[in-house]
């Protein structure tokens, strides 16, 4: 009810989140359709990666086939690989521009586009600073996405001293958001020290809470553990609410972000977070269609027997939920930073393979 005793209506779920709560709603997608379906619904960013960039050029053909022609055209001598990262630049300022209103009246917290450096640089600092800063130009409202690898914590510290706003991915744990964390206040500092101006930064640190599941559950069947499978699914949720609360008590200026659902609670368990969730198109028909109460629940805990059964039976959970629990040096070598960077780098090769299907199209049959 309004002050005014009169009814309110919200046209979703997720729309009457983002008007009575601080939590955020970003799409994790880069397609027009999508991204304009979440901005109806209250949507204030949007996010890509290789996999949805692969997903938008396959899914628009009509769109993406003459560029991708007209590309080869102006660029002769360009590889498929440089080729594809042009298409990935544009689609990415397309979705930015849908944002920039949003980006106007949030002064930079919100209404950016998240554009993801390329995952094979995530050995290599400086090409992941190199790229970020070079992504950070194409629109005033990029976000970039930056792995929270070995490399990628001084890359995060040095573009965030650089102006560039970070989205931190392939992270799943919460030592790797305290060290995004920090790196990210050390740039900041920087930055203050020489009087740069951070106002409009608006940096984030993802939690792919989903893929942390995803990875108990690899566990659980090569290692034969047995386990209620149900605790299995609260595994991202408390590395979040646990992340949260001790970023809200250092106060941390940087938000976190939920990513990679795999069931209602990644987004219902967070509400009332000063937090972002991004689900995908299909999440958010989902959701929208539930009958999931909007009510804060951030604040409540897991409960703690089904943190003790995944602390008991899951080395991975404890490194993941306990801040020592992994150093920097580790991150690389963590079952879902690699499952996850396989499939970003596979995506890559995705995207030449569209690239290759009009530089060097399949030759005509001959008859028999």
């Amino acid at each position: 009810m309004s002050s005014a005793g009169t009814s309110v209506t919200y046209r979703s779920p997720l729309h009457q989140m983002t008007q009575t709560t601080a939590t955020c709603l970003w799409n994790d997608s880069a397609a027009i359709d999508e991204l304009t379906y979440a901005i109806e619904n209250g949507a204030v960013g949007a996010t890509c990666n290789p996999v949805i960039a692969a997903a938008v050029l396959a899914g628009d053909t009509a769109t993406w086939r003459p560029r991708t022609q007209t590309l080869l055209g102006e660029l002769p001598t360009a590889t498929e690989d440089t080729i594809a990262w042009k298409l990935v630049e544009e689609l990415s300022v397309r979705a930015a521009r849908l944002l920039e209103p949003i980006f106007e009246t949030h002064h930079g917290r919100n209404g950016r586009l998240s554009i993801q450096t390329d995952p094979r640089f995530f050995r290599n600092s400086a090409a992941i600073v190199e790229q970020a800063l070079a992504f950070s130009r194409l629109a005033p409202n990029m976000i970039v996405k930056i792995p929270v690898t070995r490399a990628g914590i001084p890359a995060i510290e040095e573009a965030t001293y650089h102006g560039v706003s970070i989205n931190a991915t392939v992270c799943f744990t919460l030592p790797q958001c305290v060290a995004v964390a920090e790196a990210v206040e050390r740039g900041l500092r920087r930055r203050e020290q020489e009087r740069k101006d951070i106002a409009p930064m608006g940096p984030v640190c993802t939690i792919m809470v989903g893929r942390l599941d995803d990875w108990l559950k690899v566990v659980m069947e090569r290692d034969g553990i047995t386990i209620d499978p149900g605790h299995l699914e609260w595994a991202g949720v408390a590395v979040f609410k646990k992340t949260y609360g001790i970023f809200r008590e250092r106060g941390y200026r940087i938000r976190l972000l939920s990513a990679a659902f795999r069931n209602h609670m990644h987004w219902s368990e967070f509400i009332g977070a000063d937090a972002v969730i991004s689900p995908t198109y299909a999440w958010q028909k989902r959701l929208n269609a539930g009958d999931i109460k909007v009510i804060p629940r951030i604040d409540v805990p897991v409960d703690p027997p089904v943190v003790d059964d995944l602390l008991a039976h899951f080395a991975d959970f404890r490194r993941a939920y306990s801040e020592d629990g992994l150093s920097v040096e580790e991150f690389d070598s963590f079952g879902a930073t690699r499952r996850t960077l396989r499939q970003f780098c596979a995506a890559c090769g995705d995207l030449n393979a569209f690239v290759r299907d009009a530089m060097i199209p399949e030759p005509a049959r001959q008859p028999a």
